[in-house]
């Protein structure tokens, strides 16, 4: 079994038929659905911030998706903070949001870390992007 760590978004296309990048995510969330999915606590805020403004129906919508995939939350440590910090110093296009979602994957030696952002790929081995819908 692989650790996975998922980024927002993933889960954030998962949800939202309309997103670009939904199948892609529905993908490969269904391919690796029995491996160990996690996100940074980092991640869960930030997922949460658009079903908060809408309702707390939506709110549950997302505690449920977590739920019935198993996701797990990691909470941030000093190590963590310590390596994201290093990745802003290095890389100082990368947002420290981002750097704490890289340096979880990297302290928690996860296997993957699937995410829609092509520009983390160049900065850790561990991403595999999930594609975006081809124009129609």
């Amino acid at each position: 079994m692989a650790l996975v760590l998922l980024d927002a978004s993933v889960v954030i296309a998962f949800l939202d038929p309309d997103d670009a990048l939904h199948h892609g995510a529905v993908e490969a969330l269904t391919e690796h659905q029995h491996d160990d999915l996690v996100t940074p606590l980092s991640v869960y805020a930030e997922i949460l911030v658009a079903p908060y403004r809408r309702d707390a129906a939506a709110v549950a919508e997302v505690d449920a998706f977590l739920a019935d995939f198993g996701v797990r939350s990691e909470p941030m440590t000093p190590p963590i903070a310590r390596a994201a910090a290093q990745l802003r110093g290095k890389f100082r296009n990368v947002r420290l949001p981002d750097a704490l979602v890289l340096a979880t994957a990297d302290e928690l030696e996860a296997d993957i870390l699937l995410s829609g952002d092509e520009s983390w790929a160049p900065i850790s081995g561990r991403v595999k992007l999930v594609q975006r819908r081809s124009a129609d």
